[in-house]
């Protein structure tokens, strides 16, 4: 008996317990989708994270996928990947470049892993028979999840971002299970509702529309929560007769009904939040102490600047597969936005379909850039247009960077066009290459189709001293993520070399090539990782800061006082 009464207290204090001490901000979205949930959680996060408040987050999306990683870039964007190899929602990357934090793949939770996790149990025999059902099995594995996320990640303040719209059929168990956790844990100080809705504004005369949103919260309010905080996205601020008018029909503090006009940056959304008092509002109402200010938000206004008022402009031709789709390249987007902000530089992105290469004059396709780009992807489509691309910048020396895919394309190039090796090409596009100076990883040779593993994660590079690599990285090693199956052939390692690409980075164990800078051009650079992913605001990519910086140079010049350091 006695034992049996200390397993029970010891099992009500692993799980109530900490529940105690744990505090979360949910924020859901209603009207429309696309309304930035992703970004005011992200900014609510790095604005109590600037008053010394530990932050994490999680991202819930109710597709029912696993993850991200098969997902077609085309209807979902790019597939962001974690520390710890994780494939998830481009939010997360995101909250990654906001709050500065290293995430992993508990930090996206999808109705695939609930579903697949609660069958497994029932399969089991751990629900002991029950009859299994959304409410209460499915509600609380969702209410489990985040958390064990939440207290793995021993944050003060966990917030949570609902994907999806109020009222979706998918999202339903969330939002209960977002209930019933605020019930859990004390709906007063521990738990807090954002809710992003949309205020039209309609006419000639410009009057803002309060009904969408007031349905919305009703929506809201029928799934059993009212919201302790609305920010409204408009076109422009909202007057205070339409935010009185929302605070009496919706029953929030006319204080907590927040204006998030069109910023001109996303990164400008902290401070306009920040003008608004809203990280000081969710501090007194969930209780939290406050430390002092970090001088981030400091550093976080003099990013800014550099963005909104740059000395110069630069454009970058991206020479992908996805470029329909810009999301599909929204890492890249954003490292290029960090390295011109400290460049006093504007990058302009000019997206160009790499088929196009097959058909059209290059110098026509590109003229104006100071710079290209040819990213990740995966698939026989249009890689022969972006072989094109990189020898138009490698023999009119315009900068150029490859990324992932982009690495083994300038490798390919380079084989046919220097090494002389005409047949040179990848196992990915033609299987019976009889020059495969891109093959597939040792380790997935004997593996058909896709049920192979990437390499996927971080892993640390070995940088050679004096190379660009080294310059730019400012020192011998890097780690960064990879998302990949292919890579170099070490049996052409040597050829290849001696034809000017070198391979300044290489896996720790020599046996990988990771990054290629071809000697004697202003800037060719290539790598099998993606920097992309480690590119935060206060600290760029390296990678994409030297593209940029080369391409200043190209249209400014030498004298223009731009240095590696």
């Amino acid at each position: 008996m006695l034992v049996f009464m200390l397993t029970f207290i010891y099992i009500i204090a692993d799980r109530i317990i900490p529940l105690i001490h744990m505090k979360f901000i949910f924020v859901s979205g209603g009207v429309i989708s696309g309304l930035g949930k992703g970004i005011t959680a992200s900014s609510i996060g790095f604005l109590l994270k600037s008053r010394g408040i530990k932050v994490t987050s999680i991202k819930v999306d109710p597709y029912l996928n696993i993850d991200a990683g098969t997902m077609n870039p085309y209807e979902h964007g790019e597939v962001y990947v974690l520390d710890d190899g994780g494939e998830v929602d481009l939010d997360l990357g995101n909250y990654e470049r906001f709050m500065d934090l290293k995430l992993g793949r508990d930090n996206n939770i999808t109705t695939g892993k609930v579903y697949r996790s609660v069958i497994e149990k029932e399969r089991k025999g751990e629900y002991l028979g029950k009859t299994v059902q959304i409410v209460p099995h499915i509600t609380n594995e969702i209410k489990e999840m985040i958390v064990r996320t939440a207290r793995n990640s021993d944050a003060d303040v966990t917030i949570v971002e609902l994907g999806g719209t109020v009222g979706d059929m998918e999202s339903m168990p969330f939002l209960e299970a977002a209930r019933q956790l605020g019930r859990d844990i004390g709906r007063e100080e521990n738990a807090m509702f954002v809710h992003c809705t949309l205020v039209p504004i309609m006419g000639s005369v410009g009057e803002e529309k309060t009904k969408p949103t007031q349905h919305s919260v009703r929506d809201l309010m029928n799934a059993g929560i009212r919201p302790d905080m609305i920010v409204c996205r408009c076109r422009e601020g909202i007057n205070d007769q339409a935010k009185g008018k929302i605070s009496m029909f919706c029953d929030v503090d006319k204080d907590a009904v927040i204006s998030c006009p069109d910023a001109r940056s996303i990164y400008e959304v902290p401070i306009i939040l920040d003008r608004q008092g809203v990280a000081d509002y969710i501090i007194k109402h969930m209780g939290l102490k406050l430390m002092a200010k970090d001088p981030a938000i400091e550093q976080w206004n003099v990013f800014l600047d550099g963005i909104l008022s740059p000395e110069r402009t630069v454009e970058i031709a991206v020479v992908g597969k996805y470029t329909t789709l810009s999301d599909s390249y929204m890492s890249h987007i954003e490292s290029f936005v960090h390295a011109g902000s400290g460049l006093r530089c504007g990058v302009k992105i000019r997206f160009i379909d790499s088929d196009r290469f097959m058909s059209e004059d290059p110098e026509h396709l590109l003229e104006g850039c100071d710079g290209i780009l040819i990213p990740g992807g995966f698939g026989t489509r249009g890689i022969e247009g972006m072989i094109v691309a990189a020898r138009f910048a490698r023999e009119h020396d315009i900068p150029f960077l490859g990324i992932c895919l982009g690495f083994q394309i300038a490798t390919i190039e380079i084989a046919r066009d220097v090494a002389g090796i005409a047949k040179a090409d990848s196992t990915e596009f033609s299987p019976d290459t009889p020059d495969p100076v891109i093959c597939i990883m040792p380790e997935q040779r004997n593996i058909t189709g896709m049920g192979g593993t990437m390499r996927l994660g971080r892993f640390r590079t070995a940088i050679s001293e004096g190379s660009k690599a080294c310059s730019l990285y400012g020192g011998r090693v890097c780690d960064e993520r990879h998302r990949h199956r292919y890579e170099v052939n070490q049996d052409y390692v040597q050829r290849l070399e001696k034809c000017g690409w070198r391979f300044s980075g290489r896996s720790e164990d020599g046996r990988r090539m990771e990054i290629g800078e071809l000697e004697g051009h202003p800037f060719f650079m290539a790598a099998q990782f993606h920097p992309e992913f480690n590119s935060r605001p206060l600290s760029p990519s390296p990678l994409h800061r030297g593209l940029v910086m080369a391409a200043i140079k190209k249209k400014y010049g030498a004298g223009d006082g731009i240095s590696e350091d």
